[in-house]
């Protein structure tokens, strides 16, 4: 064990799909000589015939299904919003907007919408990045551009 603790993350990975694949094969072992085995695929036909029977219905729904989930999309989004707009209800001083785009004070609006382009390619909630971190360089441009 002390092997593995040191060993790199794709060696620790690789160890722990050998040690599961090597425990699901014993606990299958385990259930075939104790006759649990035939539940088990009981169980797996049952799922598969349940799944059969109700894959009419969702594609018979699926524009439905649809419009659900982009209703819930929609209003998660509305809510970020929400949170973005708490967080940025302050103002922002010219220095704090220079300092956040990361531009020498006086720079021209030219330079203001390059580094908020750069900085959102980063940063754009839609790529990982932080709601909160995206509303302050929304600001900051806004503020620089307000000027």
């Amino acid at each position: 064990m002390h092997k593995v603790q040191k060993a790199p993350s794709a060696v620790k990975a690789r160890f722990l799909r050998y040690l599961m694949l090597a425990g699901g094969l014993v606990v299958l072992g385990y259930m075939g000589m104790t006759s649990w085995l035939g539940g088990l695929f009981a169980l797996l036909g049952l799922a598969a015939a349940f799944l059969l029977r109700l894959l009419p219905s969702l594609l018979q729904n699926a524009p439905y299904l649809h419009q659900i989930w982009m209703a819930w999309q929609r209003s998660q989004r509305g809510q970020s919003q929400q949170q973005e707009t708490r967080h940025t209800s302050g103002k922002m001083t010219a220095e704090e907007a220079y300092e956040i785009l990361g531009l020498k004070i006086g720079a021209s609006d030219k330079e203001v919408i390059e580094a908020h382009r750069r900085l959102m390619q980063k940063i754009h909630p839609d790529r990982g990045g932080s709601d909160y971190l995206a509303a302050k360089i929304n600001l900051a441009k806004k503020t620089l551009l307000e000027r």
